[in-house]
């Protein structure tokens, strides 16, 4: 029994198609990586745009012109942050400077054994571990100090520009972001601009209700947390409380590595202070988790905690910190249009084409 043989062929065009979406595939993922810091900015800047447009929006919905609403708004928001600055940095800059000088004390309690972290030099010998490491690779070996000051340099000029730039990108997103949105709707047919419509309204409601919600549940946080510090009389109170609101804008992991710090400083200061903080770290995270997160975020941002885990293990991978605090926003974007292209596929299974009946087909 013969069998027939089949050969397959490949057209060249069809070869050639294939390797440009894989070259241009790599190009552009190429470009991403070169330039993932830009893209991590235009990120922030479309975070924050989010956060300040319902501003916005309720001084042009009055008859307010877009532009002088967008100027109102940012250069509140701008003047926000210099009170805040102009407040607290300061008392920062004094505490800092007071924990500085404090520093030789502890470094002379801990080499002698002595006061609250004698202990790390009685049990683990911490002190000579550190004299031998500084033997085998210096000082800089250890705590990682060459170029220091060229590194540092770089680090405050990256910032400074980094500012800088979020700052106009914010600003010309809110000027000219309903412009472009709309350009963009107007690039798709009229059948499946109202879907992409309602798909856009619900990223945008769900994106800028976590970033608000967020830094409002931060701050609270921050302020909260100072109170406690200073009724506890706990030194270099508003740094700590300024670390409490930075650190839970992270997700998961910040809130509990703040309540770490802080505690151990109040254990430092006194015993019942890091009891009583403990003891209130505790209790603010089930308030924060069951109260304020459900009160703040409403129905904007409904995600299971085994998707929040994932992506911001995975947004921390990719970018670090700025990662993590993006991750639960695009993936709340993502479940957005998965969820909105799981109804369009079960409308079209349930609807088929043709089937609905006609006026042409009743029976006269």
């Amino acid at each position: 029994m013969m069998l027939d043989e089949r050969v397959v062929r490949f057209r060249p065009r069809a070869i050639l198609t294939v390797i440009g979406v894989i070259l241009a595939a790599a190009i552009v993922l190429q470009v991403l990586w070169v330039t993932r810091s830009v893209v991590i900015w235009v990120l922030i800047a479309v975070f924050l745009a989010m956060a300040l447009n319902p501003a916005v929006e309720i001084l042009a919905r009055r008859g307010m012109r877009r532009g002088p609403a967008v100027g109102i708004v940012f250069v509140g928001a701008i003047l926000i942050i210099v009170g805040i600055a102009a407040t607290f940095v300061p008392t920062l800059v004094r505490e800092v400077n007071d924990l500085a000088a404090a520093v030789p004390g502890y470094i002379d309690d801990l080499t002698s054994g002595r006061g609250k972290l004698g202990f790390l030099e009685r049990e683990y010998q911490i002190v000579e571990k550190a004299r031998e490491a500084i033997k085998k690779s210096g000082v800089g070996g250890v705590l990682g100090l060459s170029n220091t000051a060229l590194s540092l340099t770089k680090s405050i000029l990256n910032a400074v520009i980094a500012v800088v730039t979020i700052s106009f990108l914010t600003l010309f997103m809110l000027l000219e972001g309903p412009t472009w949105v709309e350009r963009i709707y107007s690039l798709m047919s009229e059948s499946v601009r109202p879907r992409w419509r309602k798909v856009g309204g619900d990223i945008y409601r769900t994106v800028g209700g976590y970033v608000t919600g967020n830094l409002a549940i931060s701050l609270i946080a921050g302020v909260v947390s100072t109170t406690v510090l200073l009724v506890l009389g706990v030194p270099y109170a508003v740094a700590l409380g300024l670390i409490v609101a930075l650190l839970d804008l992270i997700p998961l992991a910040g809130a509990t590595l703040a309540a770490i710090i802080v505690s151990a400083v109040g254990f430092m200061h006194s015993t019942t202070a890091g009891i009583v903080l403990v003891v209130f770290f505790v209790l603010y995270q089930q308030l924060e988790n069951h109260v304020l997160q459900p009160l703040v975020y409403g129905r904007t941002v409904r995600l299971s905690p085994l998707i929040v885990l994932i992506a911001v293990l995975m947004g921390a991978k990719l970018a670090g910190v700025i990662g993590a605090l993006g991750a639960i926003p695009v993936a709340g974007a993502i479940q957005v249009i998965v969820v909105d292209w799981l109804a369009h596929r079960k409308q079209k299974a349930e609807d088929p084409p043709g089937s609905a009946a006609t006026a042409a087909d009743v029976p006269t």
